[in-house]
């Protein structure tokens, strides 16, 4: 789910925001059909930052990568994982997530995590965290 956050450079309105849905639709839709999946990712509008705390505070586990290794953060690797529900992740912009909007996730439930000691980009760190579920819930193994 495309999330508006403060410090995002681009903003998703418009015709910007409904081609670059269009664009994301597709994508995952393609990526389904070659992995083979039997549901494709849904990929819903952008949110607020109060639509986002509120589908963290519904989720089984909810984490929040942050790049800053010195705040109170955990690895992800070692974070405990629930047996069943849905895991919700929220990857911030470029710029980071504002402090406002980490205050509002973690008062929702979510966790602050990090991938490691070195920052990864937006679009490397999502993947990457995927991957490292996708290993420790068994999906690969």
């Amino acid at each position: 789910m495309p999330w508006q956050a403060a410090r995002c450079v681009t903003q998703w309105r418009g015709d910007r925001g409904a081609k670059s849905l269009a664009k994301w639709r597709a994508t995952a839709r393609e990526a389904g059909k070659q992995s083979r999946r039997p549901r494709f990712p849904e990929i819903a509008e952008a949110v607020s930052t109060k639509e986002a705390a509120a589908l963290l505070s519904r989720a089984a586990l909810a984490v929040v990568l942050h790049e800053d290794t010195g705040t109170a953060s955990t690895p992800l690797a070692t974070l405990p994982l629930p047996d069943e529900g849905d895991i919700v992740l929220v990857v911030g912009p470029e710029g980071g997530v504002a402090p406002e909007e980490i205050a509002s996730f973690t008062a929702a439930g979510a966790h602050v995590c990090r991938l490691g000691p070195s920052v990864l980009r937006t679009s490397t760190a999502g993947t990457a965290a995927i991957a490292l579920l996708s290993g420790r819930t068994g999906r690969w193994g």
